[in-house]
């Protein structure tokens, strides 16, 4: 997730209207120049996709939750470094960029191991270590690399530290006393000298002070095979720096057994890496990427220092139909038609909430109102929601602002609005191969009266006769698993026939009782049916909240 993107979505179990609004009100967002997605809270129904799939729309990636996250952290950005790098370019970049830790990896660009400055003054402090190089396995080039120096002659391709560091400072005939066959030898300009150590088989010869050996000498080593290089700095600045081009890879703290690096993921929760550090005391932490590549590094201080993300809540304005971690995020806006719920903001913010029947109509004329014309894309699928939520125009929650915003969309993306909604809600009636649960859940709200809560799912089907298979089996599921699980005082599922503007409403719980009485219902009945009745907002709920309602006057 990007920092600063705005992520758009409706509630969870989205029906059309959550997905289509939450799609349309992102594509305006881009059209007014800002970076916005659309996102949604669960799996869609079979109405929905037949829309997306008609109007060649994706289907929004899933959100599981805004909690704050590691990539919600300003890290620090760090360099990466090969296993070769000295320890001198490490340093250097560490001043540079003043960070104390700096990654190594692969390759592939996997994090093997870090580096820190007191992994680097450790080794460069230890003065008595002649063999340092060898014993580090250091390149040639880290060598040439670290006292600026070039081949002169000899197998460079072939060279490999063996021996340890000495200045031969003496005369040319006690070298022998103290070098041996391997050395790395740092020697001035003197002929005798270059020869002896040639002689005894030195690996490698530095010659300081930008001195150019006789040819003599040239030829003896490439006839020998000893590496003679040659640098402008002077002989003490050599042998001060010779132990800088040890590569990090023989210092850094690697992943072993004994030894292990705490690292973090770009996607890992803050409320869990701030208990891991607690555990960890560390200065800094590695970042990673879903790849296990270096994204940088990250310290206490930054947990002080995070950025919420930023949403946008469309077609809902209830904490308990949100995104899980939204006290967590920076709610920006509200887009709903829905009543008044329990969200809470830290600083105002646009809440636009107006009584109409779908959400997709207000946002519809929000492109007016900003001067933009949606694509016949977005006007399809904001038709499409507008009659998926006003069933047609048919529910009570309609007004003739919905039905002339569906027309002039309608216009826009070139349907007609008969015989599109008989293929949409055809595509939405079908329920072959769904679980109970999956019909159950596909459109469900969960609603609170005083201390009691409720859970009302709606399906519109073109013929009862779709669901008459079904009922058994989600009658079940709502008296065991639904009730069980969730800890609903009364479950209720609202069949609603489009072609006969019918609803038959089946109820579950244990406040069925008190419903069936208020509803005159017969004692051992699970169902009522209604005619003309199709809301769910705005007829159902008021029905049972009336019933729960005479519990408290009793």
């Amino acid at each position: 997730m990007g920092n600063d993107i705005i992520y758009i979505f409706g509630h969870r179990h989205p029906d059309t209207d959550s997905i289509c609004s939450s799609i349309a009100y992102a594509d305006l967002k881009r059209k007014l120049g800002i970076d916005a997605e659309a996102r949604r809270l669960g799996e869609i129904n079979k109405e929905t996709a037949f829309i997306l799939d008609y109007f060649k729309l994706p289907v929004p990636p899933i959100l599981e939750t805004v909690k704050t996250q590691v990539c919600d952290l300003k890290i620090d950005r760090a360099e990466k470094l090969s296993p070769n790098t000295t320890i001198k370019k490490a340093w250097n970049i560490m001043e540079r960029s003043e960070t104390k830790t700096l990654p190594v990896v692969d390759d592939n660009e996997k994090l093997i191991g870090i580096v820190s400055m007191s992994d680097i003054t450790e080794k460069y402090m230890d003065a008595f270590n002649y063999n340092a190089v060898s014993a580090y396995g250091t390149k040639l080039e880290n060598i040439l690399e670290t006292v600026n120096a070039d081949v002169a002659a000899g197998d460079s391709e072939h060279f490999e530290a063996k021996g340890k560091v000495i200045v031969a400072a003496g005369r040319a005939e006690n070298i022998k006393e103290y070098a041996e066959p391997g050395d790395i030898v740092i020697a001035g300009d003197r002929e005798d000298v270059l020869l002896e150590a040639i002689r005894i088989g030195a690996g490698c010869i530095i010659v300081t002070c930008a001195h150019t050996p006789p040819e003599r000498v040239l030829k003896a080593a490439n006839e020998s095979g000893t590496v003679i290089v040659t640098t402008a700095l002077d002989t003490y600045t050599t042998v001060r720096l010779i132990n800088q081009s040890i590569p990090v890879g023989s210092i850094m703290c690697r992943n072993t057994d004994k030894n292990h690096i705490v690292s973090f993921h770009i996607d890992d929760y803050v409320e869990n890496i701030r208990d891991q550090m607690g555990k960890n005391r560390f200065r800094s932490y590695p970042v990673l990427d879903s790849e296990d590549h270096v994204c940088g590094f990250i310290s206490r201080f930054h947990l002080i220092s995070q950025r919420k993300k930023r949403v946008i809540l469309v077609d809902h304005n209830e904490k308990s139909q949100t995104c899980p971690g939204i006290e967590e995020a920076e709610v920006l806006e509200i887009i709903d038609h829905h009543k008044l719920g329990d969200l809470t903001t830290t600083a105002p913010i646009l809440f636009k909430n107006e009584p109409l029947g779908s959400t997709a109509t207000i946002i519809a004329n929000m492109y007016a109102d900003l001067g933009r014309r949606p694509s016949p894309q977005i006007a399809g699928i904001l038709c499409a929601a507008i009659i998926s939520d006003t069933l047609k125009f048919e529910s009570p929650t309609c007004t003739d602002f919905d039905r002339r915003t569906a027309e002039r969309l309608a216009q826009i993306c070139g349907i007609d609005i008969e015989e599109f909604s008989a293929k949409m809600f055809t595509a939405g009636s079908e329920l072959k191969g769904k679980t109970p649960k999956e019909i159950y859940s596909q459109d469900f709200k969960r609603v609170s009266f005083n201390d009691y809560h409720c859970g009302i799912s709606q399906i519109t089907i073109l013929n009862m006769d779709y669901i008459k298979d079904e009922k058994p089996g989600i009658l079940e599921y709502m008296a065991g698993e639904a009730a069980g699980s969730s800890g609903f005082d009364l479950l209720a599922l609202m069949i609603t026939e489009l072609s006969k503007r019918k609803t038959e409403m089946w109820i579950t719980g244990r406040l069925s009782d008190v419903v069936r009485r208020e509803l005159l219902m017969k004692p051992d009945e699970n169902c009522i049916k209604f005619d003309r009745l199709m809301s769910r907002k705005k007829d159902v709920i008021p029905l049972i909240d009336s019933a729960i309602e005479k519990i408290h006057l009793q």
